[in-house]
């Protein structure tokens, strides 16, 4: 990125910090709803991929550790504390985090490769249709949902390997996960899956020996910082706030980026 304008750098930085805001008001989306907006910028997906990808190691380690130090202590159901389970009850459903990663984990590794072997033109072509149907089904106000087991598994393999490529899976993900899942253990299970998948991802990076955009991470993760400590603010009030409209204007936009990406790409 040492080529770019000071124009490109400014917006990749803003992009960050609504990658930073998504990640924390959403939950999720700080990859499939900035990678298409970057790839405008710049069409390498593999110089932003690891950005994004210790980002997420950044932050989701660090949500889940300040949410389980405000965590109570475990109790019954009369409000006593639970006795041999240790004084707090994690926010993070292990049992269910390993379920689904023995689904996911080859599909995800499949993904990997391709993402090293596949030309940067196809990946973000890949990338841009992939997040031109998640807008669609914003748009028409019906997100992905599973209604079976043998759906669910479905959509976890897709998810994976989807991951796998471009980090964007989230939502075949989350229409599985959120089903099966207390609201209270959804947001940081979610952030341990991202996690380890990234973790993978990033030791594939570094064995075929993809640049890590060190130099950058100086000034990137500040403002992905600053878009993170917004979303936590406003959190509350966008859940209250959550409506069809709101992802129809944000499908909209995704679904005209895409289209640009698309034809940018094959032009």
């Amino acid at each position: 990125m040492s080529d770019l304008t000071m124009v490109q750098y400014g917006l990749i930085g803003l992009i960050f910090v609504w990658s930073g805001f998504v990640r924390s008001g959403l939950g999720f989306g700080g990859a499939v709803l900035s990678l298409p907006f970057l790839l405008l910028v710049l069409d390498q997906p593999l110089v932003f991929l690891p950005l994004i990808s210790v980002h997420l190691l950044v932050f989701s380690s660090l949500t889940i550790w300040i949410n389980n130090r405000k965590t109570q202590p475990a109790t019954d159901e009369s409000g006593r504390q639970t006795p041999g389970r240790g004084a707090r009850e994690s926010t993070v459903d292990w049992q269910y985090l390993r379920r689904i990663l023995a689904i996911m984990i080859v599909p995800k590794l499949i993904g990997v490769l391709g993402l090293i072997t596949l030309p940067s033109k196809v990946l973000s072509a890949i990338i841009f249709v992939i997040v031109a149907l998640y807008s669609i089904s914003y748009i028409i106000n019906r997100p992905f949902r599973s209604g079976s087991k043998s759906v669910d598994t479905l959509f976890l393999m897709l998810g994976g390997y989807i991951s796998g490529t471009s980090l964007i899976g989230a939502p075949l993900i989350i229409a599985v996960v959120a089903q099966h899942l207390p609201k209270e253990k959804l947001r940081d299970t979610l952030f341990a899956l991202w996690f380890i998948l990234v973790t993978i991802k990033m030791a594939a990076f570094i064995w075929a020996g993809v640049d890590l955009q060190l130099i950058h991470h100086l000034w990137l993760l500040p403002c992905a910082a600053v878009g993170h400590v917004i979303g936590l603010a406003v959190h509350d009030r966008m859940l209250r706030a959550e409506t069809p409209v709101f992802f129809r204007v944000l499908g909209t936009v995704l679904l005209i980026v895409s289209t640009v990406g698309i034809f940018s790409v094959a032009a």
